[in-house]
């Protein structure tokens, strides 16, 4: 998680003058070019760009084996065995599990943590740069990473599903056809919404990327996090804990599915994951404009 590349520190003269011109789209256009000319993100996006790929065909392979009608995740995976408009969303929710998330903490990791480990970081902190513009180019560059991680998702496992089950595929788990630009409507509301969560993560990885310069503290963290998260939402004794933990409605994304869209679990889920970003991105602001360098 913490490769050898190395960005030149920023050069920019000093003085009043000089922080004017520095604008925050130039900032952001340099933090994306060196996220996506790392070899790791390019490792990253190609892998994740694979796996629609694997369980379109792994699910085509076992669909003469016919286990019955489930519920949640379970009917997501068998609609998505022969319906080209299940494929994609199926993908996103294998991924929300655990490796987008993943995803999302290594890109936010490398943002703050990595770079204080390799010394770039100083220079912006003593560049003519504020605080909050640091934040919000680093947020900016993690959320876009991470839209892109899920969009490439969302085309190959479409693509994957319309080669296997052609356009005669696109049907909801209410039994309704759809047509294929009202497909594509459903497929983009699950990858903007599982964008959200991934925001949520990437918030929280921030806050702890802010507070270390170890970025495999920070990939942990979050690791564990979604571990014990996923542990106790399985646990009734704390159910009075469940609303508060932002993997809660991950499920709920199956209901994009449905025909009409059921919104109670996604706009919950929506609900939480700002409300992550908002404190995630406060814990993370609160570090910056205390530390010294």
């Amino acid at each position: 998680m913490t490769g050898a590349v190395t960005r030149e520190p920023t050069t920019e003269p000093t003085g009043s003058a000089a922080a004017a011109h520095v604008g925050l789209f130039r900032l952001y256009r340099a933090e994306l070019r060196w996220i996506f000319r790392r070899p790791r993100t390019l490792v990253v996006l190609g892998l994740l760009a694979i796996i629609p790929a694997v369980m379109g065909i792994g699910l085509a392979i076992g669909s003469s084996t016919d286990n019955g009608p489930g519920n949640g995740g379970d009917a997501l995976l068998t609609a998505a065995a022969g319906n080209a408009l299940a494929l994609p969303i199926a993908a996103l929710a294998v991924g929300l599990n655990l490796l987008l998330p993943l995803t999302s903490a290594m890109s936010a990791a490398d943002a703050l943590a990595g770079e204080l480990a390799h010394g770039t970081l100083r220079s912006w902190l003593l560049a003519p740069v504020s605080r909050g513009r640091l934040l919000a180019v680093k947020a900016l560059g993690v959320a876009t990473f991470t839209l892109a991680s899920v969009v490439l998702m969302s085309v190959v496992g479409v693509v994957t599903g319309l080669a296997m089950n052609g356009t005669g595929g696109l049907f909801t788990l209410s039994g309704t056809t759809l047509s294929f630009g009202a497909a594509l409507v459903k497929v983009a509301i699950a990858a903007g919404w599982v964008s959200l969560q991934l925001w949520a993560v990437a918030a929280v990885a921030l806050a702890i990327s802010a507070c270390t310069e170890h970025p495999m503290l920070v990939v942990v963290s979050v690791l564990a996090g979604t571990i014990v998260f996923t542990v106790l939402l399985m646990l009734s004794a704390v159910d009075w804990l469940h609303p508060f933990l932002l993997p809660q409605s991950w499920t709920s994304i199956v209901d994009v599915l449905r025909d009409p869209i059921a919104p109670t679990g996604l706009v919950e889920g929506a609900v939480r994951a700002v409300c992550y970003i908002v404190i995630g991105l406060s814990l993370a602001y609160a570090r910056l404009t205390t530390r010294d360098g």
